[in-house]
């Protein structure tokens, strides 16, 4: 990041981006998350420090285990996948991403998993400008 913040505009920040996010540090564990109050994935405060193992579905597991191993390895920087939630009318549409988080020399520091509903976004068509 070019510039620096001060914590709390930091913090208004994180909680203001149309992305929810978690961070996975380098032992696999849930470091941090943000919009706590309007997640779509939402967790309980005690899941700070949780492995990721038992902090996903049981039938995704293994797939995310596999996802910050490549990670780990340099193998990958980025997984990008998309699920449907809901039923009917209530359906929506929802971008999950991973990325590998490094330092300046190329160490693995952890995983940033950055979801986001995209259903809207999906529905765009034509052109709306800043002052329209």
């Amino acid at each position: 990041m070019i510039g620096k913040l001060p914590d709390e505009t930091l913090q208004a920040v994180m909680e203001t981006l149309p992305v929810e996010f978690s961070v996975v540090d380098e032992n696999d564990e849930l470091a941090a998350w943000n919009k706590h109050d309007t997640r779509i994935f939402k967790r309980p405060e005690a899941a700070v420090g949780m492995n990721v193992r038992d902090c996903h579905p049981h039938k995704s597991v293994e797939k995310v285990i596999a996802i910050l191993s490549e990670m780990k390895d340099g193998k990958m920087d980025k997984a990008r996948f998309w699920i449907d939630l809901g039923e009917g009318e209530a359906r929506r549409k929802v971008m999950i991403e991973y990325y590998a988080l490094r330092s300046p020399t190329g160490k693995y520091l952890g995983c940033l998993e950055a979801s986001q509903d995209i259903t809207d976004i999906m529905a765009i068509d034509g052109q709306k400008r800043i002052l329209d």
